[in-house]
């Protein structure tokens, strides 16, 4: 009974690894997709016009107080502008995923440190209207670097390729993220009430 059995469930094993393995690359190209257009539109919002930058360029110092504010703001936008290339490339896309996580971690330092020194900051991550950086935006951040490693690590786990019709979803599913993740400050004032709202 033994010897009929073993086969069977050596089969059952490769089909569910041969399925786990073709989930984590749409959950890699979800995250290239979705981290892709969020850092498309930031890079957009910071260099639209001469008066964005600007205004970006004067809220470094609340996030990254000592460094230099044009210098810092440059190297941002240089970063963000290579992590949307980086992620576009298949063949490229780890080295994407890696900075952008570490772009993002390094927000949410920002953050972070800001809400605990009780310093006033400014997040201007997309370019709009400015608000004061709070926990909503730190739970932003937080959400896109663990997007960012997940899919690293799911593409290192499993870097196989991935069908069309799945490909299709996936993508869909990144739409639907980037707008999330974009309006996240709109929707977290929907849901949460006014009485329970923390500090943003």
């Amino acid at each position: 009974m033994d010897r009929h059995r073993h086969p069977l469930l050596h089969l059952r094993r490769q089909d569910l690894l041969r399925h786990l393995t073709s989930a984590l690359q749409y959950v890699t190209l979800t995250a290239r997709c979705a981290l892709g257009l969020v850092f498309l539109v930031a890079v957009f919002g910071k260099v639209r016009d001469r008066d964005a930058f600007r205004e970006f360029r004067r809220s470094v110092p609340g996030l990254a107080p000592g460094l230099p504010p044009t210098a810092t703001s440059v190297a941002v936008v240089a970063a963000e502008s290579a992590a949307v290339v980086l992620l576009a490339v298949p063949r490229t896309a780890p080295a994407g995923l890696a900075l952008a996580g570490a772009v993002l971690l390094a927000f949410a330092t920002g953050i972070h440190r800001a809400l605990r020194g009780g310093r006033h900051a400014t997040c201007r991550c997309f370019g709009t209207r400015p608000s004061p950086a709070g926990r909503v935006h730190l739970a932003r951040n937080l959400a896109l670097t663990a997007l960012a490693f997940g899919g690293l690590a799911a593409h290192l786990a499993a870097p196989a390729p991935v069908h069309p019709a799945g490909a299709a979803v996936a993508v869909a599913g990144a739409g639907v993220l980037t707008l999330v993740f974009i309006f996240f400050d709109d929707l977290a004032d929907l849901l949460i009430a006014p009485s329970a709202r923390p500090p943003r």
